[in-house]
């Protein structure tokens, strides 16, 4: 809870009972980030291995099939250079975007922080201003 807590709790003024009612809230959600992170995550897993096992027996199945009917399932060098192309800039595009993403979420933490500092200078000088 928050250093302002010191003050008493049962008191009935607005800004205590503001106070109080806000550290409540703020203490159930950080107690509830690191299993709502946990859960998305094995989601997120859970999800990509279904798709991943889907992709995977939908072509076992397939050669299977190839297989049984004897179809020829050559693939043309300029398809096959096409394809192969396609999965490399996927790959490629994949790996920029992470790198987007991952300083977009940079950036926003900073800009966070740098808020949250800026919150600390605001109440300093507020207090200042009310000391004088």
């Amino acid at each position: 809870m928050s250093q302002i807590e010191t003050t008493q709790i049962n008191s009935k003024d607005v800004l205590s009972i503001c106070q109080k009612n806000m550290d409540k809230m703020f203490y159930g959600v950080k107690k509830s980030v690191p299993k709502y992170h946990q859960l998305i995550t094995n989601l997120q897993q859970e999800y990509f291995q279904a798709f991943e096992n889907m992709v995977d027996f939908s072509i076992v199945l397939q050669k299977k099939f190839v297989t049984k009917d004897d179809i020829v399932s050559d693939v043309p060098s300029t398809a096959l250079k096409m394809i192969n192309d396609t999965t490399e800039e996927f790959v490629k595009i994949f790996s920029i975007q992470t790198q987007i993403v991952f300083a977009s979420i940079d950036a926003t933490q900073q800009n966070i922080k740098t808020f949250n500092d800026n919150i600390k200078s605001f109440v300093e000088l507020n207090k200042n201003i009310l000391q004088s």
